[in-house]
């Protein structure tokens, strides 16, 4: 049997660009599964304001995801770089040999673009939970409603279970997401493969 994918591309992490393209369609899945499943299990709407239509609450869900795919990006993406040319250059299995990670750039110790950090899951939290917010009022004002109306429908949804669903699904699929790009991985292999048939 041989390797998959020649050098070294059988183990290591996931791409950025997957990462990110699995992450945020997990988020804006969940997200909807969870307002929707919310709302069945407490009896109320998300949005409960009479008259508003659906325009607030597809707002909110459109920019919550591109928050969240921007902020997960500004933690996963300086990761590609390094991962691919550790890639392409190394043919060395990891686990095996010497370690040949290249030597990090000046000013960069202890910031390799190599493990993003776990903390970006709580920014891109935040950055996902305010865009919703803030969607949803603009939405409200732009279906005519009055800035009173529009605050206390966010309002609403921000010290609620709704706002703590979109919280909760944006910080399960970034912190997925940066784990993906961290993890460094062999291909699953059945029992009764051996070393000597790789």
């Amino acid at each position: 049997m041989t390797a998959d994918g020649g050098a070294g591309l059988s183990s290591g992490s996931v791409r950025p660009p997957v990462a990110l393209a699995f992450a945020t369609i997990a988020f804006v899945a969940l997200t909807i599964f969870g307002l929707g499943m919310t709302s069945l299990a407490t009896g109320e709407d998300v949005i409960a304001t009479p008259g508003l239509g659906q325009v607030p609450g597809i707002a909110g869900v459109i920019c919550a995801g591109l928050a969240f795919a921007g902020g997960l990006w500004a933690t996963i993406g300086r990761a590609e770089g390094t991962d691919a040319a550790a890639r392409g250059g190394d043919s060395v299995p990891a686990g095996v040999g010497p370690r040949t990670d290249p030597a990090p750039a000046a000013g960069t110790r202890g910031r390799g673009p190599r493990h993003p950090s776990s903390w970006g899951a709580a920014w891109t939290t935040a950055a996902a939970f305010l865009a919703y917010i803030g969607a949803v009022w603009l939405g409200a004002l732009v279906t005519g409603a009055s800035l009173g109306v529009a605050t206390g429908v966010a309002g609403r949804l921000a010290t609620s279970w709704f706002g703590a669903v979109v919280a909760a699904a944006a910080f399960v699929c970034a912190w997925a997401g940066i784990a993906l790009v961290r993890t460094r991985a062999h291909r699953p292999r059945w029992p009764w493969e051996d070393e000597f048939d790789e």
